[in-house]
């Protein structure tokens, strides 16, 4: 048997049918933005391998520190015990964000960081004696993670909330933040989207531990990029009801939208915050969930005296040297320019999609371009396509998108942008 037909017979790949699990690519290498099949063909990875791998693959500076730090320590667990790498890296995490958001405990993945920011929510107020505040508030269209209470807080229609159904906890929803990034804002809250949240706090407020989102940008709910100003709106209808606010910054994080964290193009702080995906440059899975001080010693002054969570593999000291060299690679700066880059050659590029027919919209922000498409596009038509455009797009819905790494050359992303304009005519 091959090992395609192997994977074919027995791995059970994400989001994929069993019975048809439709073209799969054996990747024999990564380097850079490229990717090797094991027969040689090779295809830019304009996806940074689910938007992670910022600084590309295989980065000798973020290779070298895991070479080193597995020949002394892969792994000690963290219940009483800490180590160097752990401490490094908190330190740039503290340096890096937001005043106040300092109290960092690590985790396995995104989607965990998730559980981890949601169970402290519902534990801070029980420290507090609002035993009532057990549900959550979110925008329509967001996308938090697999696992199950992050799932709980996805998008009720286009999510797993229907397949589910009686199973999940049934959350406090209003509609997504209707003015686009960019477009005047109006101060009539009726027309800004801020009138249904304080209706929804003002007759729930009791009820709700704290509003999660995803700030400024809406990855897998849709790509789309709404107002910073709803977020301002929304942290002080918040505070007026005792109600935290939790940003996930999983996909958007560090540099992803031209600023270093999207809650920065509003120029403000949740009280805790999701990071992943790009906090080891891809190169292996970790996250943080990072609270205030206010939030942690609530926690830890109540009954309980300690917070109920405490993965096997928390603060992985592989893992944090991965994230120590990563965001090394961000102090220097670069990626500023980078991205800023990417985001003028994807404006100019992916502009004559909007004339084709089938094409609703096309949009760019920081290293994200997208081709929305009236309909929803076939995603094995880019990956049967992927060998001859020598490009690995993977869209979803109805997005044609890319999220390349940061170090992609201007040749490398003009194949990407080429890739996906042809992509939007075919699919029309």
């Amino acid at each position: 048997m091959t090992p395609l037909a192997f994977d074919a017979r027995h791995l059970w790949h994400p989001y994929t049918n069993v019975a048809k699990p439709g073209p799969m690519h054996l990747i024999a290498e990564a380097e850079g933005v490229w990717l090797t099949r094991d027969d040689g063909v090779r295809m830019v990875d304009a996806m940074s391998s689910w938007w992670c791998a910022i600084h590309g693959h295989r980065h000798p500076a973020i290779t070298s520190a895991m070479a080193d730090q597995l020949g002394r320590m892969p792994h000690v667990m963290f219940g009483g015990l800490t180590h160097a790498p752990a401490i490094e890296l908190g330190r740039k995490l503290v340096a890096m964000l937001p005043e106040g958001l300092n109290r960092i405990f690590y985790c396995d993945s995104g989607s965990v960081s998730v559980e981890v920011a949601l169970k402290m929510a519902v534990q801070y107020h029980k420290a507090r004696g609002r035993d009532a505040k057990v549900g959550f508030a979110t925008i329509r269209g967001g996308y938090h993670g697999d696992t199950w209470k992050a799932m709980s807080v996805c998008d009720p229609v286009n999510g797993m909330h229907g397949l589910f159904r009686g199973a999940l906890s049934i959350q406090h929803f209003v509609p997504r933040p209707p003015v686009a990034f960019g477009a005047p804002w109006p101060e009539d809250p009726a027309q800004n989207g801020l009138a249904s949240l304080a209706q929804l706090l003002a007759e729930q407020g009791e009820k709700i531990a704290a509003l999660i989102l995803e700030p400024v940008v809406q990855g897998a709910g849709g790509m789309y990029f709404y107002h910073p100003e709803w977020l301002r709106g929304a942290r002080a209808l918040c505070e007026a009801h005792d109600v935290l606010v939790i940003f996930d910054e999983i996909a958007t994080g560090f540099g992803r939208t031209g600023e270093m964290f999207a809650m920065d193009h509003a120029g403000i702080a949740p009280d805790i915050l999701c990071l992943g995906k790009a906090l080891t440059g891809g190169h292996i899975s970790f996250a943080a969930t990072i609270a205030t001080a206010e939030v942690a010693h609530t926690i830890g002054e109540s009954a309980a005296g300690v917070f109920m969570h405490g993965p096997t593999y928390m603060a992985n000291p592989l893992a944090c040297a991965a994230g120590c060299a990563s965001l090394g690679l961000l102090e220097a700066g670069a990626w500023r320019g980078q991205v800023a880059a990417i985001a003028q050659q994807m404006q100019a590029e992916l502009a004559p999609a909007r004339d084709l027919p089938g094409v609703a919209d096309v949009r760019v922000l920081g290293a994200i371009g997208v081709i929305e498409m009236a309909t929803p596009v076939d995603p094995s038509i880019a990956h049967r396509l992927a060998p001859e455009t020598g490009v690995w797009l993977r869209p979803f819905a109805r997005n044609i998108y890319a999220m390349p790494p940061y170090t992609i050359t201007p040749e490398e992303l003009r194949r990407v942008t080429s890739a996906m304009v042809a992509l939007a005519g075919g699919a029309a």
